[in-house]
C-alpha cells in the first residue's frame, strides 16, 4: 500500500530491539484493561484467547486490577503475549489504594510499583516465582509535577532495560513535555499513549515528530471521543463497502494514517473487532484507490493530509539502552 508510514492494519510495526533482546513486531489492537474490576482475568484471558496478541494495564488499583490481569495471562501461557504497565504517579491514586510509599523518594517510589508489577504479572501462579517475570513495556501513566521529577523517574525506569523491560514510554503528555524528555533520557521513549481527539487536533504534530524518531503511537479513547469522526463520510462508507461495523472502520482509518497502533477494551466484539481488521485490509488491498481515497478524506478531517510521517535519518535507530 502506499503512504510515508507502515501502518499496522497492513503489517505489524517493528520496534527496534534493546541491547540483549530481538526486534518486537507489534499488533494493531492492545487489549485495553482499565474499568474492567474484577471481571479483569476473565476478559485477559478471553481477549487473548480470542486473537489480541497484547494487554495493555497499569499498577493503579483505582482503574486497573493488575493483579487479575496478570492472573488471566498465566491462563493463556502458552500464548506469548506483549504485556505493558504503567508507573502511575501519586496524583493518579487514590490516596487509600497507592502500590508504593508515597512520601518515598520517587526513584523508590517506582522501584516499588515496578516490583509489583513484576509480582503480579509473573508468568508462574508461584507468588514467590518472579526471577523470569519481564515485562514488554513500561509507561510513565503521565509527566510528573516538574521535568526534574519525570526525569528521575525515567531515570529509576532506566534501570531495568534491558534486563526486567524491553521498552519505555509515557502517557498523556505534551509535545513539549515528550521533546524534554528525550532529549535527557539514555533510553529514548519507545511508546506514546495519548488520547486520540478533535480537542487536541488529533495530535497531529506530536504523531509527526513520534514518526519520524521511530516512537509508535498508542491511540486510547478512539471511539468515546470521537463521536463526529464516527458519523464522518469516511468511517460510513469504509464500513459500507468492507462490511464492517462503524467502529471497526474508525480504528481502520485510524491505523492508516501510520505509526499508529490502538488500546481495544471491548468487552463484547473480540472476534467481531478482530475479524473486522482483516476484512479491511482485504477490502483494501483488493481495492487500492478506493481505500486510499477513503482514507485521504478521513485524513482530511484529522488534519493528517499534508504531514511527512517518514522517520528522519539517524532518530529512529536507538530504541532500548545506549
Amino acid at each position: 500500500m502506499s503512504g510515508k508510514a507502515s501502518s499496522a492494519l497492513f503489517e505489524a510495526l517493528t520496534l527496534g530491539a534493546s541491547s540483549s533482546s530481538v526486534p518486537t513486531k507489534m499488533p494493531a489492537f492492545l487489549y485495553g484493561c482499565a474499568w474492567k474490576k474484577e471481571y479483569t482475568d476473565r476478559l485477559v484471558y478471553e481477549a487473548i484467547s480470542a486473537g489480541f496478541k497484547g494487554i495493555d494495564v497499569a499498577a493503579q488499583p483505582r482503574h486497573y486490577r493488575e493483579d487479575l490481569a496478570g492472573a488471566g495471562l498465566q491462563l493463556t501461557s502458552s500464548v506469548s503475549s506483549f504485556v505493558q504497565t504503567k508507573f502511575s504517579p501519586v496524583g493518579a491514586h487514590d490516596p487509600k489504594n497507592i502500590p508504593y510509599d508515597p512520601t518515598q523518594p520517587i526513584s523508590v517510589q517506582v522501584n516499588t510499583s515496578i516490583a509489583s508489577s513484576l509480582h503480579n504479572l509473573r508468568q508462574s501462579e508461584d507468588p514467590a516465582e518472579t526471577s523470569s517475570t519481564y515485562i514488554d513495556s513500561i509507561l510513565l501513566h503521565s509527566p510528573l509535577r516538574t521535568i526534574e521529577e519525570t526525569l528521575e523517574a525515567w531515570r529509576a525506569c532506566e534501570a531495568y532495560v534491558p534486563k526486567k523491560i524491553k521498552y519505555l514510554g509515557i502517557s498523556n503528555v505534551t509535545l513539549p513535555q515528550l521533546q524534554a524528555l528525550y532529549d535527557s533520557a539514555l533510553v529514548k521513549p519507545s511508546f506514546v499513549q495519548n488520547r486520540f481527539h478533535r480537542e487536541t487536533l488529533y495530535e497531529v504534530k506530536l504523531r509527526q515528530w513520534c514518526a519520524q524518531r521511530g516512537i509508535v503511537y498508542q491511540s486510547f479513547w478512539t471511539l468515546t471521543a470521537n463521536p463526529r469522526l464516527l458519523d464522518s463520510k469516511p468511517v460510513l462508507n469504509l464500513a459500507a463497502e468492507a462490511s464492517v461495523e462503524e467502529s471497526v472502520a474508525l480504528y481502520c482509518l485510524v491505523l492508516g494514517l501510520g505509526n499508529t497502533i490502538i488500546m481495544n477494551g471491548t468487552q463484547n466484539h473480540m472476534e467481531q473487532d478482530l475479524e473486522g481488521l482483516e476484512l479491511v485490509r482485504q477490502w483494501a488491498v483488493d481495492n487500492p484507490s478506493l481505500w486510499e481515497n477513503l482514507l485521504k478524506q478521513f485524513k482530511d478531517l484529522t488534519g493528517d493530509d499534508n504531514l511527512d510521517l517518514s522517520p528522519t535519518a539517524g532518530d529512529g535507530a536507538n530504541r532500548g539502552a545506549e
